[in-house]
């Protein structure tokens, strides 16, 4: 194709117009100055810690589904092979854990949320996302936070290929929440009108979870 040639129209290019014309994702968030990039009562490590709810499934590429359902146009049911077929991103973000650690800069490659609403394409009506884990774990978050531009579905950390024990082969990664947000082992998306707790929201973590605001339980 040359440089003055335009890409001819497709579903997906006419779903991002629409989006931006309708201000849909946008979070209303603005990059942080150096002097705020750790959010009150964090510290931060170098290492990454793992935390889970004690047990961690073992998931091969050969076996591994995610599905996407709910409110979408396209409802996706996509293997290991049909996943590393989308348009393949790289993110740098800071982690901040509700255990109160952070961890800056870290170098992460896989699929952008917003690459994968492109294929399933949200109904006007859905506003809240609710993943599943192979093991079982829900958590909640509205879609525009699901959908922010250095969210991604994560495969690889730090140029190797993401371990079990945090998440691999493929967990979710949304910078700006606490990272219990970011569930491990993903293996259902959900778009859906309202908001619904997950697991942690209904044992007394807050709703949104926002490192900023110290929104750590449900009375913060």
């Amino acid at each position: 194709m040359s440089d003055d040639q335009t890409p001819a129209d497709s579903k997906l290019t006419s779903s991002k117009r629409r989006w931006a014309a309708e201000g849909k994702f946008l979070t209303g968030r603005v990059s942080r100055p150096e002097a705020e990039r750790l959010p009150p009562g964090q510290h931060l490590v170098k290492n990454w810690p793992v935390l889970d709810l004690g047990q961690q499934p073992v998931i091969s590429t050969d076996s591994w589904r995610l599905d996407v359902r709910g409110l979408v146009e396209t409802p996706l049911t996509l293997d290991w092979a049909a996943f590393q077929a989308i348009e393949q991103s790289t993110r740098i973000s800071d982690i901040h854990c509700v255990t109160t650690w952070s961890r800056y800069d870290n170098n992460w490659k896989g699929v952008s949320t917003r690459d994968l609403l492109d294929l399933a394409m949200p109904k006007p009506d859905a506003a809240y996302v609710l993943l599943t884990s192979y093991d079982g774990y829900t958590t909640n978050l509205p879609l525009a936070d699901f959908a922010a531009e250095d969210a991604i579905l994560a495969t690889s950390w730090e140029g190797l290929p993401l371990t079990p024990d945090h998440g691999g082969p493929m967990r979710l990664v949304v910078p700006h929440l606490y990272f219990w947000k970011s569930a491990k082992w993903l293996r259902r998306i959900e778009l859906m009108p309202a908001d619904e707790a997950g697991f942690w929201e209904k044992n007394g973590y807050h709703m949104y979870g926002d490192p900023w605001r110290e929104q750590r339980y449900s009375d913060d």
